[in-house]
């Protein structure tokens, strides 16, 4: 069973910090790839950060030194601690899986391209 569950958005100033967290089933903690992507109104998904099964990370330049990713496997979550926020960070936020590896690695950037996917969790990010 696949189920991805996201929780911790809510509303901040900027430079402000959240912490989004994704609870998985242990299916899905089997995956080799996981990852956050988001969305803005009107824009495409943005793929931003990931991790593969071997603790690996990754970011795009954007998030890169500002959002850490991180997973406990006892626990079956997934986290995003986002600092230094951005009135353009703001967005829905979902957790990402993918079986398999994606061209190879586990890439921030196509993390929106996973095949499995939470529902989501709004971050607004005001000036």
């Amino acid at each position: 069973q696949v189920y991805l569950v996201e929780s911790g958005g809510g509303s901040v100033q900027a430079g402000g910090s959240l912490s989004l967290s994704c609870e998985f089933t242990k299916y899905v903690e089997l995956s080799h790839c996981m990852g956050w992507f988001r969305q803005a109104p009107g824009k495409e998904r943005e793929g931003i950060a990931a991790i593969d099964t071997y603790g690996g990370t990754n970011y795009v330049d954007s998030v890169e030194g500002r959002f850490t990713i991180s997973k406990d496997k006892s626990k079956n979550t997934l986290y995003l601690q986002m600092n230094s926020l951005k009135p353009e960070d703001s967005g829905k936020f979902y957790c990402a899986a993918n079986w398999a590896a994606v061209g190879g690695g586990c890439a921030a950037a196509v993390v929106g391209e996973f095949e499995w996917r939470g529902r989501g969790t709004q971050v607004t990010v005001s000036s």
